[in-house]
């Protein structure tokens, strides 16, 4: 083979383990992701229980006007 060839020539290295920081940042994505599939979850509940039972918003302490809102920040294919 050629010397030349830097791929050739070249040990192979283990990956590195991942340090603390790549943990906690890792960690906070997914806490986000979490907290986005929540508020989606909550919204689509919320939709469906405006749909369904709409007397059951007062209980959840909205006005029709907030649920509509919160339900109108859903995707535009799940509205």
């Amino acid at each position: 083979m050629n010397d030349s060839c830097t791929f050739a020539s070249a040990p192979h290295q283990a990956a590195a383990p991942v340090g603390r920081r790549s943990r906690r940042r890792l960690a906070t994505l997914r806490s986000i992701v979490a907290a986005w599939r929540e508020q989606a979850y909550f919204r689509w509940e919320l939709k469906r229980m405006l749909r369904d039972n709409p007397h059951l918003i007062d209980d959840i302490g909205l006005t029709r006007r907030q649920a509509e809102e919160e339900v109108a920040k859903l995707p535009f294919w799940q509205r």
